[in-house]
């Protein structure tokens, strides 16, 4: 298997190299190579991005662990097809951690596929996306990996975020005023998470979003990338809110962690997830803040004569706060406080504190930087620990 999937990346990667021969190759950044119709009725973009990534840790002045891997390695298809109305996305992920995941409920294969999703303008301001993606959720979660700000998410992000699914989406927007715009998402899903085969274990997923923009919008999209690269000349401010609610929910973070599993098949309980957030950016100052919150109905999954299993939903509270400085040079110095607090009556688990302290120079924006990072964790029970990375981004 994986073989195969080493000779389609080198297949694609010899395929872009004749285009790039026979055509005009797009800049660096934009594609490996791009497609058009003899007839103009579809297209497609072809990328290729990876991430390189050392990390150590130490706690009591031991080193505890030291690893270098290929943190991401993937591909990237997307255009339009028969209309510009009707556009798709793929992604696939070829790296060990972008595979794993494998289960019972995943036919215990990789899952190679990260987005599989059409995108549907049937009207006006309104599209309607079909397939597997990421949810509305926290907008550290929807922001790519390949634009983030620090080397990786917060502790929020890992604890409660909601990630992809396979489902549909209904997003429109509208204008109150010449500046004022309103984003609004509505979603229902399987709600078991990405590459699921079993089918619907539970009950669905139900999400929605609301976004608000008082000043406008920001440019290329920058509410959803982190730092200031385009260097706002007006002040710029997106405003987030999200309700998930997962039906009879088998997993112990929603769509996310792992299956609680009793005598008898799967627990199933109700649960809900709010996020708020915003981002806010001016000429090279960046900040984002968020706030996310989980409960159960019962947290506690039981077995059929009312005997506990060990398995819990994790609820409880995180907010996440980050900021940085973009100066001239494209060096960036940011920092981040993130703070979790699961029910420690129910999870058993301490609050988490995190500081981070990061310095990234961007060469060619997010298609070609160098991020670093140290962080510190606080933890009650425990002696702070100390975490160091380092990581390279290229994009095609």
């Amino acid at each position: 298997m994986k073989f195969r999937w080493s000779l389609v990346a080198i297949l694609v990667l010899a395929t872009s190299t004749f285009f790039a021969q026979e055509t005009n190759a797009p800049k660096f950044g934009k594609g490996l190579f791009n497609l058009v119709g003899k007839d103009s009725s579809f297209t497609m973009k072809v990328g290729f991005r990876m991430q390189l990534l050392g990390t150590s840790t130490w706690q009591d002045g031991e080193s505890l662990e030291t690893s270098a891997l290929v943190r991401r390695s993937r591909l990237k298809f997307d255009g339009f097809a028969f209309s510009p109305k009707l556009k798709y996305k793929i992604e696939l992920g070829l790296s060990n951690r972008d595979m794993s995941g494998a289960s019972q409920y995943t036919s215990n294969s990789p899952r190679y596929v990260m987005d599989a999703v059409l995108k549907w303008n049937f009207a006006g301001n309104f599209v309607l996306w079909a397939g597997q993606t990421k949810l509305p959720g926290n907008r550290e979660r929807v922001i790519s990996s390949a634009d983030l700000q620090l080397v990786d998410r917060s502790l929020v992000n890992s604890r409660f975020n909601i990630d992809r699914d396979m489902g549909l989406q209904l997003r429109h927007h509208f204008n109150l005023s010449n500046k004022f715009i309103v984003k609004e998402i509505l979603s229902i899903s399987q709600g078991e998470g990405r590459n699921v085969t079993t089918g619907n274990e539970g009950g669905h997923q139900y999400t929605g979003r609301v976004e608000l923009y008082p000043f406008g919008d920001f440019q290329s999209k920058g509410d959803y990338k982190g730092s200031d690269l385009k260097r706002e000349h007006t002040p710029k401010l997106a405003v987030g809110a999200t309700y998930n609610f997962n039906n009879n929910a088998v997993r112990n973070r929603g769509n996310m962690g792992s299956y609680m599993e009793t005598d008898e098949g799967l627990y199933e309980t109700n649960i809900s997830a709010i996020f708020i957030d915003a981002m806010f950016k001016y000429r090279g100052f960046s900040f984002m803040g968020e706030f996310a919150n989980r409960t159960a109905d019962d947290p506690f999954a039981k077995n059929a004569d009312g005997s506990l299993t060990g398995d819990k939903v994790q609820v409880g509270n995180g907010y996440n706060l980050m900021s940085g400085y973009l100066f001239k040079n494209n060096w960036e110095v940011t920092g981040r406080y993130t703070n979790v607090e699961l029910d420690k009556t129910i999870t058993g688990k301490d609050p988490e504190t995190q500081y981070t302290l990061g310095v990234s120079k961007y060469l060619s924006g997010h298609k070609l930087k160098v991020q670093t990072d140290i962080s510190y964790l606080d933890v009650p029970t425990n002696t702070g620990q100390i975490m160091y990375r380092l990581q390279c981004d290229i994009h095609f």
